[in-house]
């Protein structure tokens, strides 16, 4: 039989042993201000969402390894769990946090642990039972994510088990009704290496093909879709210079039929406008030769 979840005004005793009254986040006044601090921002989304990001990168270090995907077997588990630790850091200088030992951070004065997962939830160690924490979740399958504001409550967590530092999990039910949502459920930007079939990827990732011809093979596979400098030196892994060879692939991609725009260079960046897209800061599209001239964008693959 499932066991009711204590509701406000129950009790609850913190690692300390000190019972305290389980308040309704509404009437939590530190909870209140923690929150009404980080509402101030200006996109909270999108500076969660850079942080998460950076994390990924920083675990997957494709420039190295080649990897661009979390749920890939070349990723393992200890892996997939430092990309919460990395997001501690990245988050707290999106946020412009201070740094702390324990707790994390704090927030308008008060106390604030971070906890992300790459799972389905969280490992709540014993210094934040009962304390404020947001608790950010990566979906990276369907790559997005989420973040919530919460006092984790001892009572609404559950005993991990074999947890010898004695962490504990979130009670999804007092997720649900007790966590406060600081956004909606946001899209990370998908790695195009990811859009790529079977046969993309052996085309790109062929070891007996020079950089340049597997470069113009990811460019005119994937038209109209932004690559960042991170997924060039993804394909490029372990070499000098890939941005180099990108940069030599140009003339091998107009052969194709397609121009490649890169962002740093100013008539691309102008020629890119012009189609209504937007390059971020060293990032490249090929368009269709027909669609750059006329310039009237074409749809966007399908995912």
């Amino acid at each position: 039989m499932k066991a009711l979840l204590p509701g406000p005004g129950n009790s609850c005793t913190n690692v300390r042993g000190t019972t305290h009254i389980i308040q309704h986040p509404g009437a939590d006044a530190d909870l209140r201000k923690v929150l009404a601090d980080l509402r101030q921002q200006t996109s909270l989304a999108e500076l969660f969402g850079g942080a998460v990001q950076s994390s990924i990168d920083y675990v997957l270090d494709g420039a190295r390894t080649g990897r661009f995907d979390l749920r890939s077997p070349l990723v393992d588990s200890d892996e997939r769990r430092t990309v919460g630790t990395k997001l501690q850091y990245h988050l707290l200088d999106a946020l412009g946090l201070p740094k702390l030992r324990s707790p994390d951070t704090v927030i308008a004065g008060v106390p604030v642990d971070i906890k992300g997962t790459v799972g389905s939830n969280w490992s709540i160690p014993r210094e934040a039972q009962c304390e404020l924490c947001i608790l950010v979740q990566i979906d990276a399958k369907a790559d997005t994510h989420a973040a919530w504001l919460m006092r984790t409550h001892r009572a609404w967590l559950y005993n991990g088990q074999g947890n010898g530092d004695q962490k504990r999990g979130v009670v999804m039910d007092a997720l649900k009704h007790y966590a406060v949502p600081l956004y909606p459920q946001a899209a990370l930007d998908r790695n195009p290496l990811r859009l790529l079939d079977s046969k993309g990827l052996i085309a790109v990732f062929n070891p007996d093909a020079g950089l340049v011809n597997r470069l113009t093979e990811l460019f005119t596979r994937l038209p109209n879709v932004i690559f960042r400098r991170q997924v060039i030196e993804t394909v490029g892994f372990q070499l000098d210079d890939p941005l180099r060879r990108a940069r030599q692939a140009k003339e091998r991609v107009k052969e194709a039929g397609f121009d490649l725009l890169v962002e740093t260079w100013v008539r691309d960046r102008e020629q890119a406008e012009a189609l209504g897209i937007e390059l971020p800061q060293g990032a490249w599209v090929a368009v269709p030769s027909i669609q750059s001239n006329s310039g009237r964008a074409l749809p966007l693959p399908e995912d």
